[in-house]
């Protein structure tokens, strides 16, 4: 803002400021420039911020920059007229100046000014971004927080929904090139297919399609039992058959689907082996899983492999070879947890990388009967705590216990403990 004064030799002058005029009359010509320059010390006290002088009179034009303490200085030696810093009103403080700005509106503004030693391509370099900004919290949508929403109220979440959304993030992000989580314990019973099944669900009800469940395991398999069946009955006997054609270059996911069930509520794959046939009758290479692996991989961005009994297997093996991640399902029966820890045992036996995937492994503690109590599941805790990355629990669930595996038909609770099973999974990806 800038106020203009034009004065005549007659002692009158005419002022200006932002469109609006107003005259002044004084005794002289020298009495004029007096009152003109009062009135522009007055009207920069008043905004508490410099404020700019042109006038107009018989000596000449001038442009001067007038202070609310009513020194002046000639404006042509500020670099910005409209910026500038005050001594009254610039502070020094943590490597900051306050800089006085007028803006359209004669409204002053405090402009931070941070001084920059060094060149300018210096202070370029080492420029943040201006578009950083704190990320807006969503507002509570569980719980009696979010009863606030419908009065009009944004309440921030509980800290467990702020977990819970936490989980989330973990498991919905997609990496960069497939990854493959081993589901194994040599024991039966030890839940490794309802870990399969309710991993493979988090990970694409949270994190979209492109997961797939992979039964590797020769001997009764039943993860085709525990899980819905397609519109045909392909086994990874069937896959195998067409997998030179599969990982051609004119194959199409689609093409996929021939062998593979579809979960139609939790939305991930299933390739199943055949419970029903002997291992004899169904008996794969090493070399088939690792074909099957790449057939998998291509089409599929998760695979989550439920294993046999048999460490020894040379598909246990192979299987070992292409995990990304390992994760070990015990209960709270003794006999699940004590072959869960000798197998993280052998793997540290077996060669460094099977030693990482131990180092690296998340244990899923299952409560195996209603009548376990807490303290069943705080001391199966306890006893790997110490052993692997992460150990996380399931409470107990009828859903869980025979039948098809719904993730959507377990009980809230036990749904975040899955969740928060597949975000520990994911961490370690």
């Amino acid at each position: 803002m800038t106020i203009h004064a034009h004065t005549e030799h007659d002692g009158s002058a005419i002022i200006t400021v932002n469109g609006h005029s107003q005259k002044i009359r004084g005794t002289s010509l020298d009495d004029a420039r007096a009152k003109v320059r009062d009135f522009a010390v007055q009207y920069a006290a008043r905004a508490g911020a410099p404020v700019e002088f042109a006038s107009t009179d018989p000596a000449g034009d001038f442009a001067m920059l007038v202070h609310p303490d009513g020194t002046m200085e000639d404006a042509a030696s500020t670099a910005d007229t409209s910026l500038s810093i005050s001594a009254s009103t610039a502070t020094a403080g943590a490597g900051h100046l306050t800089a006085v700005a007028v803006d359209s509106q004669d409204k002053p503004a405090l402009v931070p000014i941070v001084p920059v030693s060094g060149s300018r391509r210096e202070a370029r370099a080492a420029r943040e971004s201006f578009l950083q900004a704190p990320e807006a919290e969503q507002p509570a949508t569980r719980g009696p927080r979010a009863w606030g929403r419908f009065v009009g109220l944004h309440l921030s979440p509980s800290d467990g929904e702020r977990a819970e959304r936490t989980d989330r993030r973990s498991v919905a992000q997609h990496f960069p090139g497939p990854r493959t989580v081993a589901v194994a314990n040599g024991k039966g019973s030890a839940g490794k297919t309802p870990a399969t099944v309710n991993l493979a669900a988090a990970f694409a009800l949270y994190g979209g399609s492109g997961v797939l469940a992979w039964d590797n395991n020769q001997t009764r398999g039943t993860l085709g039992w525990r899980t819905e069946q397609g519109p045909h009955e392909g086994t990874l006997l069937d896959l195998l058959e067409h997998a030179p054609a599969l990982l051609g270059p004119n194959a199409q996911a689609a093409d996929l689907h021939r062998f593979v069930h579809h979960q139609t509520d939790d939305l991930f794959d299933v390739l199943r082996s055949k419970p029903s046939a002997l291992a004899s009758e169904q008996r794969i290479s090493p070399e088939d899983v690792a074909t099957i692996h790449a057939v998998a991989t291509k089409y599929y961005r998760m695979v989550v492999i439920d294993s046999g009994n048999d460490e020894s297997d040379p598909l246990w093996r192979q299987m070992i070879r292409h995990t990304d991640q390992l994760v070990v399902p015990v209960t709270t029966r003794e006999d699940t947890r004590e072959v869960g820890a000798l197998l993280l045992e052998d793997l540290e036996e077996l060669d460094e990388r099977s030693a990482q995937l131990a180092d690296n492994a998340v244990v899923i503690v299952s409560q195996a009967e209603p009548s376990a109590t807490s303290a069943d599941i705080a001391r199966a805790v306890e006893q790997f705590r110490p052993l692997v990355r992460e150990v996380v629990t399931i409470p107990y669930d009828p859903a869980l216990v025979s039948g098809i595996i719904r993730h959507g038909a377990l009980r809230p609770a036990t749904r975040r403990a899955w969740l928060a099973a597949a975000a520990a999974v994911a961490r370690g990806l």
